[in-house]
């Protein structure tokens, strides 16, 4: 029996979601060392609790332990991000055949609803009052919409732990234009068609022309 006060594990969870969150969508830097005292101000939970997040973060690649030097965000490099986006791709586009193929009306919902909610982002995105945030938010929803009829717990879960630690270098990226809403819409198409092969294709390119894109621009360094 655990003895733990009442409400502990629910404090530790939701101050780990925020730490991960922060990472991710990088108000947390990559690189930034992770202060504990400055941490248990901001996150409102012990140090002790702070530690086993942190390690907990450090299995997951978001956070280097560095031993009696505490621990810093994980940060970031051009090698780092190649080797994301092709694990990526290897593990996304095999679940997305595989949702594709098995894919039900359920589904088709979940993808439109993303897809809308991203499209709707995407129209504005070339506008001063551009929401970079939640057109990062909402890219993600809709690629894990597409493939969430997969029918693997494990490959849904391995993707999703790949795809946040790519995530962080999306943050980074300025918006490419036109030929991303144009690339979403192609994948629209393809899983409400079934259409696997292309949608393969799309996503390669997708993919590959943000790495590009990251590269040209100088991030990350």
């Amino acid at each position: 029996m655990s003895d733990k006060p009442e409400g502990a594990e629910t404090i530790g969870d939701d101050a780990y979601r925020r730490i991960r969150t922060d990472i991710i969508f990088g108000r947390l830097h990559p690189g930034q060392k992770l202060r504990l005292e400055a941490l248990r101000e901001d996150y409102g939970v012990s140090v002790s609790t702070l530690r086993e997040i942190l390690c907990r973060l450090s299995s997951e690649g978001l956070v280097l332990a560095e031993g009696r030097r505490g621990f810093e965000v994980a940060p970031v490099s051009v090698n780092d991000l190649k080797e994301l986006a092709g694990l990526r791709l290897l593990l996304e586009c095999h679940a997305m055949q595989q949702s594709f193929a098995s894919g039900d009306v359920e589904w088709e919902g979940r993808v439109v609803s993303a897809h809308h909610k991203l499209a709707a982002v995407e129209r504005g995105m070339t506008s001063k009052k551009a929401n970079h945030q939640l057109w990062k938010r909402y890219d993600g929803e809709f690629h894990q919409a597409l493939i969430s009829s997969c029918g693997s717990r494990a490959l849904l879960e391995t993707h999703a732990g790949v795809f946040d630690r790519y995530f962080r270098y999306l943050i980074t990226f300025t918006y490419r234009g036109d030929v991303v809403p144009r690339q979403h819409q192609q994948l629209l198409e393809c899983a409400l068609k079934r259409d696997a092969v292309r949608a393969t294709a799309i996503l390669t390119a997708h993919v590959n022309d943000c790495v590009e894109h990251a590269v040209t621009i100088g991030q990350p360094s």
